[in-house]
């Protein structure tokens, strides 16, 4: 009688080892199998974006962020927040999209495509100003200043005018100059080549 309690309790006790190794080894396996899990980590944040830019200018990226804003002439740029306003990233349409759907306002999306360092320094906002000059300046947004989404991309203090932009901008560029030894100020935006609303 002994003899079979201990031999009932020795199969009980492998036949729990072997299931918990089933269970561990499904688990393991399924970790592998689930893409993904593995992929979910290559797609940025558009504040872990906006901190390694440099890094990352001229490669191919994923990101996804919150549409806040979607340029009313034609569709063809959106802003994609990340923790908060100051956190924020133009999208351009790249050739294979056109123009982005209203419906990627207030909505999650995750964009695909390459990251682009613009560069403005002197050259750039003595061209700006001549064009203000010829009448020839590009218009971005409802008023004279420009478009507020562009301007809180580019952390920029909000102006009234053009020209003031421009002020503003001289004055950032020569507090880098100070502080940095460099005279331009770096901004990204993703050229996308496809979009998903989530």
């Amino acid at each position: 009688m002994k003899t079979f309690y201990l031999l009932s309790t020795l199969t009980g006790i492998f036949i729990f080892s072997l299931i918990g190794q089933g269970c561990q080894s499904g688990k393991k396996s399924n970790k592998q199998a689930n893409p993904s899990e593995q992929t979910s980590s290559q797609i940025l944040q558009i504040d872990d974006l906006l901190g390694k830019a440099e890094t990352l200018n001229g490669q191919e990226i994923e990101a996804e962020g919150v549409c806040t804003h979607i340029c009313a002439h034609g569709g063809g740029k959106i802003f994609l927040m990340g923790s908060n306003d100051t956190q924020t990233i133009r999208v351009e349409a790249g050739e294979k999209i056109g123009s982005f759907k209203q419906e990627t306002v207030n909505n999650i999306v995750r964009v695909k495509g390459t990251l682009v360092e613009d560069r403005i320094d002197e050259a750039y906002l003595a061209q700006w100003e001549e064009m203000l000059k010829s009448q020839t300046a590009p218009k971005h947004g409802n008023d004279e200043a420009g478009c507020s989404s562009e301007q809180k991309a580019q952390g920029e203090t909000m102006a009234t005018t053009q020209q003031e932009r421009i002020e503003n901008f001289r004055k950032r560029i020569a507090e880098r100059k100070e502080k940095e030894g460099k005279d331009y100020l770096s901004f990204y935006h993703i050229e996308a080549d496809t979009y998903t609303i989530l």
